[in-house]
């Protein structure tokens, strides 16, 4: 690496020390600041920044320090969901690259403030998005991409994580999921799901979102949680909580597909993203792994259990150039998606380019959070989707190309 990346990194709750393990495995990267507003987590982000690298970063409580650092080029944002937006906002004005981590906005306000900062400064911003990378998700691309999917016309998306420790606990973890749970009903983290999908549907880039309809369930699992894991006692026993435990989400686009999110994070269930692409020439499901082309398994519809996670089978046809060319490495963290986003972002700083995930997908992507919030407060009704590009979308220029390009397929 012939020049090193100095960085910061705002923001040392678990994730953001979990990305902090990732980026001090990469070569030419030096973290020179770190920033929480908690002192323990402070230090302990210097002492794994010298035991990895050998040099102490400067630490502070107030992101703007770090953004006042001459010598800091690039920021990895990774602080509480409500601070995500104006941390980047700052950046940008700053004259810092930002890498954001995922999350929902609060409200549509702040993702135009996003969209206009980014405007005025011509500064990029880039959604720290892993599932974009996902080797299940960048196969689909791929696939899409060449055509073997055919014209796609609905695909489905979740984050169904059984989160209910991580949300019970969230007081003496200093965890911030808990009182949005107390206080919002929305599809609270909608990006996991919905960025692989719009980079499918070519969203901001030749098609958009229009318009949404969202419900949410009753909510009950947390009680049933809490009254097992804290006793009868706690004052969260019987809380009424805002969230839903299950928040539904069709979106429509402009080309005619449909949308489907699910949130479901606190009921009893295993782990998935539910990813699912149907286009006219075959589909793909996560749930079971598998690949249906029409001209090969029609004759297996009513038999399809046997073909479970044939996926696998047609890896080697199908993987992704980037999976093709990577081997993830110790602390890639889930699997060599977080290597791979920051990866892509650093890329993007070194080349002073824009990113693969541009702002205009931030600000699409995290505005379904505030905009369920509405839809389901006002009993599932239709809520338009704002065009963050102003009409460019039909005849936008084509991200950079580049190792890590989301759009093009060699």
């Amino acid at each position: 690496m012939d020049t090193v990346l100095n960085i910061g990194v705002i923001g040392l709750g678990g994730r953001g020390y979990g990305l902090l393990h990732t980026i001090l495995e990469m070569e030419g990267i030096a973290v020179k600041a770190v920033c929480d507003k908690y002192d323990d987590r402070q230090q302990s982000a210097r002492k794994l920044v010298e035991e990895k690298a050998g040099n102490i970063p400067f630490s502070t409580a107030d992101f703007q320090d770090v953004l006042a650092m001459d010598e800091v080029e690039a920021v990895v944002v990774s602080a509480s969901w409500a601070d995500h937006m104006h941390v980047a906002i700052a950046a940008m004005k700053a004259g810092k690259y930002a890498g954001v981590e995922v999350g929902g906005a609060y409200s549509i306000d702040e993702c135009w403030e996003l969209v206009r900062t980014y405007e005025d400064t011509k500064i990029p911003c880039m959604l720290l998005e892993n599932c974009c990378y996902g080797r299940e998700e960048l196969m689909v691309l791929n696939m899409v991409k060449k055509g073997i999917m055919g014209d796609v016309v609905h695909c489905e998306g979740g984050y169904r994580h059984d989160l209910r420790d991580e949300i019970t606990y969230g007081r003496e973890n200093r965890h911030y999921r808990l009182v949005n749970y107390m206080n919002r009903n929305c599809d609270n983290y909608p990006t996991h799901e919905l960025g692989p999908i719009a980079k499918i549907l070519d969203i901001n880039r030749g098609n958009r979102m229009l318009s949404l309809v969202s419900m949410a369930s009753k909510a009950r699992g947390l009680n049933e949680f809490i009254r097992n894991a804290k006793g009868v006692d706690s004052d969260l026993a019987d809380y009424q909580f805002a969230q839903g435990d299950v928040v539904t989400t069709i979106i429509k686009c402009a080309h005619g597909e449909t949308i489907t999110l699910t949130l479901d994070t606190t009921l009893p269930r295993f782990y998935s993203r539910g990813f699912l692409v149907q286009g006219t020439k075959g589909m793909y499901m996560e749930d079971n792994n598998s690949i249906f082309l029409d001209e090969l398994h029609r004759e297996s519809e009513f038999y399809w259990k046997g073909n479970w996670n044939n996926a696998e089978k047609l890896r080697e046809e199908y993987d992704h150039p980037i999976w093709k060319n990577y081997i993830p490495g110790e602390g890639a963290g889930h699997g060599g998606m977080d290597d791979l986003v920051l990866s892509a972002f650093f890329d993007s700083v070194r080349r002073r380019v824009e990113p693969p995930i541009d702002v205009y997908d931030m600000a699409a992507w995290m505005s379904i959070t505030a905009l369920t919030e509405k839809s389901i407060a006002m009993g599932g009704a239709p809520i338009a989707i704002p065009d963050f590009t102003n009409g460019r979308w039909i005849q936008r220029e084509p991200a950079p190309e580049g190792t890590y390009c989301l759009h093009k397929v060699d």
